[in-house]
């Protein structure tokens, strides 16, 4: 049975927005590293159905190394959202509500006698099958920001995604209330624009 490494940050993962300007816009970085080479990698693109590890397959859970199995399967404890072949800083968005993020590193064995065929580079979007859902508006974690959630202040010029209910390491400061296309269309009471790509790539946020 084939395995796979998780890359980046934790169960939680974690989103960080830095500001752009003096008074408050913020960006948001990358939510970690990414496995795999950088340079010449082929653009990002859905993976077939029969992919390794294909949307609405599951897996099991590790601290390090995953595994496919049956969403039937009692070891199941995650399933694919989305399966993207290449590096998914040049792939698509994982979507919301995804809990974390897989790096699967490219896979290309000399021969097939066990039928284990060939991996190539790629991510894949996992959702718990039971909560914790830290992907979730307001859960203090996933690889995306998205409305609902709620930021603490790091440092001068930089903030980072927590629980909106206070049980995050660092307390709420901030909350997205919605995603628009342009700054013009925030609410009134909007503090600081997070970046959070798609079809609506600003985020409003306010204080709390």
């Amino acid at each position: 049975m084939r395995g796979f490494k998780r890359y980046g940050g934790g169960a939680l993962g974690c989103a960080v927005v830095l500001l752009l300007t003096t008074l408050p816009a913020c960006q948001r970085e990358g939510s970690g590293a990414v496995a795999g080479r950088n340079g010449g990698a082929p653009a990002s693109s859905p993976s077939p159905a029969a992919t390794f590890l294909a949307r609405g397959t599951c897996s099991t859970r590790g601290r390090t190394v995953f595994h496919q199995v049956s969403c039937r399967s009692e070891k199941a404890a995650a399933l694919v959202l989305a399966r993207y072949d290449g590096p998914q800083a040049q792939g698509p968005l994982c979507p919301e509500r995804t809990d974390f993020v897989l790096h699967i590193s490219e896979h290309r064995p000399a021969s097939d006698e066990n039928g284990d065929g060939a991996v190539p580079q790629g991510y894949a979007c996992m959702r718990n099958l039971e909560a914790p859902h830290p992907g979730d508006p307001g859960g203090g974690g996933g690889p995306r920001t998205i409305v609902g959630d709620c930021l603490s202040r790091l440092r001068q010029g930089e903030v980072k995604e927590t629980a909106c209910d206070g049980t995050g390491a660092r307390p709420p400061r901030y909350k997205v209330t919605a995603a628009v296309r342009s700054r013009v269309s925030c609410p009134a009471d909007t503090e600081m624009y997070v970046q959070l790509g798609g079809g609506a790539p600003i985020g409003c946020a306010r204080r709390l």
